[in-house]
């Protein structure tokens, strides 16, 4: 595998540049975010890079940051999404901003990006939301009142997504209903009850 590619840039776009190794020209694919710390043609570049074979082609992707070629990987292991939308993903936010809305399970910034639908948005926060929160340190139910165990607020949450309810659904629920218990210590059945009342969208 081509882990990593230093030569010489020449020629460049926003999603694609050509660097010469020693006389070889290697095709890259790159995200807008890594288009953007290129210096001119002709100059040095150095990338990390990640091969993606295919029974009918080969391409080679170029980012900027190991943090940003990690977090390809992740998208593309995710039901659905390729590499091209992994590509557009990266183009569309920065990758630091692309985590924190995983990890929060936001789906609408995630909508805004060409070819995301909002069920490929849900499919990806749930597929990746606890490995991005692990990376960032983030949990989902960060900054609510302590008073009810982390216990309660995951069996809640596993409650309402057997209901039916989506998973980003489901949790804001679950914040709703912390706040308005405050202090009040939750048994898994009231929590549920709270929650409910707040459950917008299946």
């Amino acid at each position: 595998m081509i882990a990593s590619l230093t030569g010489t840039l020449t020629s460049k776009s926003p999603t694609e540049i050509t660097v010469d190794v020693h006389g070889v020209g290697y095709a890259v694919l790159i995200p807008l975010s890594t288009f953007q710390t290129l210096g001119p043609v002709a100059s040095t570049v150095s990338l990390f890079t990640h091969l993606h074979v295919r029974e009918d082609a080969m391409q080679l992707f170029g980012f900027a940051t190991t943090e940003e070629r990690e977090l390809f990987r992740l998208l593309i292991s995710v039901t659905g999404i390729g590499p091209k939308i992994a590509q557009a993903m990266l183009s569309g936010m920065s990758a630091e901003e692309l985590r924190q809305h995983i990890a929060a399970g936001r789906t609408t910034p995630l909508t805004a990006i060409p070819n995301v639908g909002r069920k490929t948005a849900e499919r990806i926060v749930l597929e990746l939301r606890e490995k991005v929160a692990k990376a960032t340190g983030e949990h989902p139910f960060a900054g609510e009142p302590v008073a009810t165990s982390t216990a309660v607020r995951s069996e809640t949450l596993s409650a309402l997504t057997s209901l039916g309810y989506g998973r980003p659904a489901a949790e804001k629920a679950i914040r709703a209903a912390l706040h308005d218990a405050g202090t009040n210590a939750l048994t898994v059945e009231e929590l549920i009850k709270l929650a409910l009342r707040h459950v917008t969208d299946r």
